[in-house]
Parts: structure tokens; C-alpha cells; sequence
């Protein structure tokens, strides 16, 4: 973008910097006559109106903060459809190229600089308005070495809406807070978190936390403990990491405010001028300090007994008679005042301004992340309650449901309660190996999990038996997740040819059979005029059978010779009787 005006009175004539979310460019106002930096917002937010509208009520919220260590916004206007902040240019560096120049600041310039960021932070939370974007590339070092603070009005716009469209957070992850690691609720302390971080890097320049991705930085955002300072430069005063640890404390509570946190820097930073050693022992002698006591235990005194006014006079004896405090006039009336600011405050907070007579349409906040779905039902004058819900169909940090539902009349201020999904709550994938399909899924069932998509294959393994599953046994996995499994479909079947091995040996005709995927089943043996021991029939005789099958055999043995038995009735035809043999006879005709 070359010699181009916006709005005939912002001449751009360098690009100077630029990221994810905008292009800066060093211009020159010509009404004025004074150099500005112009940022226009990057083409994937021009057609959002609802992201528009909120960019533009921010930046020109922004635009009313005046303070020294803040980079005044002087317009903020639409050119040709891009949308477009006017600021003070700033000529310089920021102070993340100073750190990568120097390694690390001093411990006193470290201070100084951080004290001036959060008196910026502190002036604009004053204003009602969050930076959520604090990083070492948005401060601006002028040339006398002070801080400004840049891009207020853009960041929170920003970081909602990306956050609204794909459930994720894009920004700095090195630098922001656990809650907006989480998606929920941001707030002044958010700001707070992050300059703590800014000033763990100016102390030791390094990261507190880095990691191959971004989502494993907000892992450890979440869970982890960075290394404290003094680790990494046992030179650091005690005093000063306190501070460090102090902001950077997971839970908001834990942390100071921003004008706290001014108060802490400059308190720390007169001790450092006066020389005063920061050992444990002094620091207990602050009575400022953050301090372990004993528990007080309240001391018990005795109070001499009450003696009667001359005038007065008692039963012996006897008991004073007490007067019931439920009977008396005071407590009834105390109850009806009671019993009417509770049905005053009941009302208010369940149904809004009851005697009001505006009405308002619930909007639809549902998928939505909740810092932006608060600041829609907000700007329909609704007071918001924020419920956290496990749902492992929704991103964390997005809306589930709400209570009233989308596109309900109800009053002005009235409490709509939005549930936030915090994803699917993790439990551990137990091992479904071994079961039935039916066993697999009531066990699925038990632990809040759904069944999958069912898949089937051979195996070993007996038919209808869980035999693989995703995700795999002993994983984290967030409950309502679905699980794939594979069933066995036992052993795959083969079907092979059967061989004729008639006419040859027992031996030959199972070697054969071996050679087809075949085993010999049953033998036996039957007369036959063939070769002893050769095959004369099988079964099957052929066609083809599963691979494994039996094949039963046949094969021969010798015929048997038959006896003939004695004839009783004829001894002659007896096979053992003497038969009668023709004699030879000589020549002359006579027996031999």
C-alpha cells in the first residue's frame, strides 16, 4: 500500500510493523501536520459486524485514556471498508527488541520499566477497560527510556472474536494469563499475570514457559510453576522475585491489583536505593510483608457476676420468667422487613427490574465464548451468571446452553445464567480387549463414553471378541468421547481343492494330502485284489473343503482263501477222503 490517504487527511508512507491481527503504518496527518501511526485491522475482521461494533465502542473507549505512559489514540475511522485506528507515533524500539539486543535488563531498570506499565495498567483499569494483550512487542520505548503502553481498544476485541469463532485462543501464548489459557472469564488481573511474565523476561531474559506448540505453552500456563528468578540469577533480590511470583500466581485472587503492584515495584525499588540487604530476616521485619503468624486464640475473661440494684428485688429460688423474643412485636416486624427484602431481591435477581416495564429479547449466546457472550447479554442490559458444565462436545470456554433461552421477553437486569463447557471431563481409557461387544459397551457406558464406529476382522482370536480399540487403553480421554472398536471375526476360512489319491500308498496319499492344507482323518482297510496297502476309495472323493479338513481313506488288504467243510451225508465229497487216482497203465493195459 503505496501513497495512499485514508479519508483524504492520513497520508500512509512505510509500513513499520505488523502481525496476526493488523498492519501499523507510519503516517502523516496533513490537517495537523504531525507524524501518527495508523493501524488497519487485517481482512479476516472486516466482515464480523458484531466484532466490528465492539472494536470500535473499545477503541474509542481507549481513546479517552490520557496518560503519560499510554500511546494516545487521536481517531479511529472506516476507509474503503478497512477499519483503521489513528495513534501517537512513537519513533524508537519496543521492548522486546531491546531485550533481545541487551539479554536482560538490570534489576532497577527492570522495575522501573515494569512500574511504569503497570501505572499504565492502572489508569486504564480505573477506565473500566482490560489490555489482554500485554507483551514486550506492545510496549514502546521512547527515546528518554520510557515505557508506553500500545494497542488499548484492540486487543480484548480481538482475542473475543478469534476465540468465538474457533474455540481457541490465538494471541500471545507466552504471555497470557491461565484464565485466558482456559477460555474463561478475563479480568484486570489477566493484565496483571501477563506483566509478571514481561518482567520474569526483563529480569532473566528468558520465557517462564516454552514449548513445541502453542497449546503444550498453555498447558503449562495452567499447571506448571515456572523457575524462579533467582534460580536463574541468584543476584535478583528476594524482594523482587516475590513480586514475580506474586503476579504471576495461577489463581487471580492471589495477585495484587495493578495499583497494587505499582505500590509493590516502588516500594522494592526504594529499598534497592536505600542499600538495603534483602534477606528473609529483613523482609519479616516489614510490616508489609506477606508474613506466616500463629493462630490467635480468643481470650476467654471472666465477667464478675451482675449484683441487683438495691431497689430491685428477686424471687429466691425461683427463675425469672422469660419473655419468648418470637412473640414479641419487634421480631414479627423485623421478620416481615426480612421476609420482604428477601422477596424484593428474589425478584430482582430471578426476573429483573419488576417494576420496570421494559422488555428485552434474550439473544442467542450459545457456542459463543463466554467473555463475548457476557458482553452481548450485558449490552441488552442483562445481568450474566457464569456456570461451568463438562461437555466434551463443545470447546472449552464456549457456551453450552442458557437459562432463559434464546429469544425469551423478560425485564431489564434480569439474571441469565450462561453454562460454559469445560470440555470433556478426563478420565483414564480402560482396556476393553478380551470382551464381548456387548460387554465393551456397557463398560463404555459406565464411564460416561460412547460407542463408535464397530469394525471386523480375522483373527485367532474367538468370534465376536474385542481385539483392538481407539483410543488405546490407560489414555486421558475426556469423558462423553467415543471409542472405535475392532471385533474378531475368528479364523478366516479357505477353501481348498481335494486331491484324488486313490491307487497310491498310505504314506504317498498323506503327503499329498499335506501338500493341499489337508490331514488324514480315519483309516480302515478292506479286501481287495489291489496292492496291500494302497488307497482304493476316500471321502470327500473330491470338490473342495475349509483348509484343515480331514480326508477318510480307504485301503486294501488280501483277499482271504475260502475252506471247504465235511459233507456229512457223502464222505466221498469230504475234501480229507481218500480219492481214487486213475493208475497209469503199462503197455500191455494192466495197472502199474
Amino acid at each position: 500500500m503505496v501513497q495512499r490517504i485514508l479519508d483524504q487527511r492520513y497520508e500512509l508512507e512505510e509500513l513499520i510493523g505488523g502481525g496476526g491481527m493488523a498492519d501499523v503504518y507510519r503516517a502523516k496527518d496533513r490537517l495537523l501536520n504531525r507524524p501518527v501511526a495508523v493501524k488497519i485491522l487485517h481482512e479476516a475482521f472486516k466482515q464480523d459486524k458484531e466484532f466490528i461494533d465492539k472494536f470500535q465502542r473499545e477503541a474509542q473507549a481507549a481513546a479517552r485514556l490520557s496518560h503519560p505512559n499510554i500511546v494516545n489514540i487521536y481517531d479511529v475511522g472506516v476507509a474503503d471498508g478497512d477499519h483503521y485506528i489513528v495513534m501517537e507515533y512513537v519513533p524508537g524500539r519496543t521492548l522486546k527488541d531491546r531485550i533481545r539486543q541487551e539479554g536482560h535488563l538490570s534489576v532497577s531498570e527492570s522495575l522501573r520499566v515494569a512500574r511504569e506499565i503497570a501505572e499504565a495498567l492502572a489508569h486504564a483499569h480505573a477506565n473500566n477497560l482490560v489490555h489482554c494483550d500485554i507483551k514486550p512487542h506492545n510496549i514502546l520505548m521512547m527515546a528518554d527510556g520510557h515505557a508506553k503502553v500500545a494497542d488499548f481498544g484492540i486487543a480484548r476485541a480481538v482475542t473475543e472474536s478469534t476465540m468465538t469463532y474457533s474455540g481457541n485462543v490465538i494471541g500471545s501464548v507466552h504471555y497470557f494469563s491461565p484464565e485466558q489459557a482456559k477460555g474463561t472469564m478475563i479480568t484486570p488481573k489477566s493484565d496483571v499475570y501477563s506483566l509478571g511474565v514481561v518482567l520474569y523476561e526483563m529480569l532473566t531474559g528468558k520465557l517462564p514457559f516454552t514449548g513445541e506448540n502453542p497449546v503444550s505453552i498453555a498447558v503449562k500456563h495452567l499447571q506448571e510453576e515456572p523457575v524462579p528468578v533467582r534460580q536463574i540469577d541468584p543476584a535478583i533480590p528476594p524482594v523482587v522475585e516475590a513480586i514475580v511470583s506474586k503476579a504471576m500466581s495461577k489463581d487471580p485472587a492471589m495477585r495484587p491489583t495493578s495499583a497494587e503492584l505499582v505500590q509493590d515495584i516502588s516500594q522494592a525499588e526504594r529499598m534497592l536505593m536505600a542499600g538495603t540487604p534483602q534477606t528473609p530476616a529483613m523482609m519479616a521485619q516489614d510490616p508489609d510483608a506477606t508474613q506466616v503468624l500463629p493462630r490467635v486464640q480468643p481470650v476467654q475473661q471472666s465477667i464478675p457476676p451482675r449484683r441487683a440494684p438495691q431497689n430491685e428485688v428477686y424471687e429466691q429460688d425461683e427463675p425469672e420468667q422469660e419473655k419468648s423474643i418470637f412473640k414479641s412485636k419487634k421480631f414479627i416486624a423485623g421478620l416481615l422487613v426480612v421476609l420482604l427484602a428477601g422477596f424484593f431481591i428474589g425478584a430482582f435477581m430471578s426476573y429483573g427490574k419488576f417494576w420496570s416495564t421494559a422488555e428485552v429479547t434474550v439473544p442467542d449466546v450459545t457456542g459463543k465464548q463466554m467473555t463475548l457472550a457476557r458482553q452481548i447479554l450485558e449490552d441488552k442490559k442483562l445481568r450474566v451468571n457464569v456456570a461451568e458444565t463438562y461437555n466434551a462436545d463443545v470447546p472449552a470456554g464456549q457456551v453450552v446452553s442458557q437459562n432463559p433461552t434464546a429469544g425469551s421477553k423478560v425485564k431489564e437486569q434480569r439474571l441469565v445464567t450462561i453454562y460454559v463447557s469445560k470440555g470433556g471431563e478426563e478420565i483414564e481409557m480402560p482396556d476393553l480387549t478380551g470382551l464381548s461387544k456387548s460387554d465393551a459397551e456397557a463398560q463404555l457406558k459406565k464411564m460416561g463414553l460412547k460407542l463408535g464406529s464397530v469394525y471386523e476382522k480375522y483373527s485367532n482370536e474367538e468370534a465376536g471378541t474385542v481385539i483392538k480399540q481407539d483410543p488405546k487403553a490407560g489414555t486421558k480421554i475426556s469423558r462423553g468421547q467415543t471409542v472405535d472398536i475392532t471385533v474378531s471375526k475368528g479364523k478366516q476360512s479357505h477353501k481348498v481343492s481335494v486331491p484324488d489319491v486313490t491307487g497310491v500308498s498310505l504314506d504317498a496319499a498323506k503327503a499329498a494330502l499335506q501338500s493341499h492344507g489337508l490331514r488324514v482323518g480315519s483309516v480302515s482297510k478292506q479286501e481287495s485284489r489291489q496292492a496291500t496297502g494302497t488307497v482304493i476309495s476316500q471321502s470327500p472323493a473330491s470338490g473342495e473343503v475349509e483348509e484343515g479338513s480331514s480326508i477318510s481313506l480307504v485301503i486294501a488288504e488280501p483277499v482271504k482263501q475260502q475252506v471247504q467243510k465235511p459233507d456229512k451225508k457223502d464222505p466221498e465229497k469230504n475234501s480229507n477222503s481218500e480219492a481214487k487216482v486213475p493208475s497209469k497203465q503199462n503197455e500191455n493195459g494192466k495197472e502199474r
